[in-house]
């Protein structure tokens, strides 16, 4: 039987400064991509609604068992597995959670005993281990322990359960929280992402004022993306330096990879020259000719885009 362990890192009280800005957004990208990639459109967009507050609400005077596995139904009922059986305990343990990913259909969750007197964070530890379970089940994972939980983060937030863990995030001058292997930011930013793909608000839930913060600078960077040259919506710094790099690509022969640039001039052979660039919706290369104003359609998310080449 194939068996794997997967855990879920925490931050408390004291245990260190939270870990700002985006230093894993490479990855988290590449994830959206993936997810994109092994779901396709259609799959994605049957995650339209997010989890509810109100269906995994936990307060401290609900029975701590009969809830938690209440819990676990929700988000096994959110990502469609319905054979899924999700047992819950508790125990002392440095992590907040861990699952043990076997051939199912039963699947052991471990909480970390703190979740006995923190209940309303039970259902962000749940978000993340079920979203394991439902990325095991896909058969979607990335090499190396650390790439796959960035990957079990942006899935969980990306369909719709991983706002919990954003709003798990509390800081202030004595103590710290943070669930999860992404940055509050980076959270704020794969949340933006799906709320401009859904036209979805998630920030009305949060309870956390930290987690509105992280969301709107997740949002800036968000935004960001799409006006990359050579989208129509590029400022004019951005549009001066694509030129620049245009003129040296067309008539010095230059292409390739250009430092600081998401876009990549590929050199005039048989045909003409050509720029490929990421998707601001999925992430997915886009190559298109360089002759103006053209019309692109992203063929993994069916984004169309605007491009001044």
């Amino acid at each position: 039987m194939d068996i794997g362990r997967t855990t879920l890192g925490v931050g408390v009280a004291n245990g260190g400064p939270v870990r700002h800005g985006f230093p894993h957004l490479d990855t988290v990208r590449a994830s959206i991509t993936a997810l994109y990639r092994r779901l396709s459109y259609d799959g994605v967009r049957t995650f339209a609604a997010s989890v509810a507050p109100a269906d995994v609400a936990f307060c401290d005077t609900d029975d701590l068992y009969p809830g938690a596995q209440r819990v676990a139904r929700e988000m096994v009922r959110h990502y469609r597995l319905p054979d899924a059986r999700l047992i819950v305990g508790f125990r002392e343990m440095s992590h907040a959670a861990n699952v043990e990913l076997t051939a199912g259909p039963e699947y052991f969750v471990e909480l970390n005993d703190r979740f006995r007197a923190h209940r309303r964070d039970i259902g962000a530890a749940l978000a993340h281990e079920v979203t394991h379970v439902y990325l095991h089940r896909l058969g979607l994972s990335f090499p190396g322990t650390r790439d796959n939980e960035i990957l079990t983060d942006t899935v969980a937030a990306y369909l719709g359960a991983g706002w919990l863990l954003l709003d798990a995030y509390r800081e202030d001058g004595v103590s710290s929280q943070k669930l999860g292997y992404l940055t509050p930011e980076e959270f704020g930013y794969v949340l933006a992402k799906r709320a401009l793909v859904f036209a979805e608000d998630p920030s009305v839930w949060f309870t956390s004022p930290q987690a509105y913060t992280a969301y709107g600078e997740g949002m800036a960077r968000a935004r960001h993306d799409g006006r990359e040259p050579p989208l129509t919506a590029a400022g004019w710094t951005g549009r001066r330096r694509y030129a620049r790099d245009r003129h040296r690509a067309r008539d010095r022969g230059e292409g390739g990879e250009l430092p600081g640039a998401s876009y990549a001039f590929v050199p005039p052979g048989p045909g003409p020259l050509r720029v490929s660039f990421p998707c601001p919706v999925c992430g997915q290369r886009i190559r298109v000719p360089v002759r103006g104003r053209v019309r692109a359609r992203c063929g993994l998310c069916r984004t169309v885009l605007e491009c001044d080449t």
